[in-house]
């Protein structure tokens, strides 16, 4: 599924999410092997509040605050 998709599944970014746990399930939970899901969830959830707003929900993101700090975190690491 592209961004518009999964932007509108209910609930939003949920299938980006789901990505993440798989992929960690299949790599023994080792977090860097999955670096690419984690970012592409992000994406997601960036333009999920970019949409709707810094006080809008949904089960598969965290709240906005956290989510830009967590991006300016992955870019400081050089993982985006």
């Amino acid at each position: 599924m592209g961004l518009k998709e999964d932007l509108e599944y209910k609930p939003p970014c949920h299938p980006r999410a789901c990505a993440i746990q798989d992929c960690l399930a299949k790599n023994s939970y080792n977090e860097a092997k999955c670096s690419q899901f984690i970012d592409a969830l992000y994406e997601c959830c960036d333009a999920f509040y970019r949409k709707h707003g810094d006080d809008a929900t949904t089960a598969s993101c965290p709240k906005a605050n956290l989510l830009r700090l967590k991006m300016r975190q992955r870019q400081g690491d050089g993982n985006k």
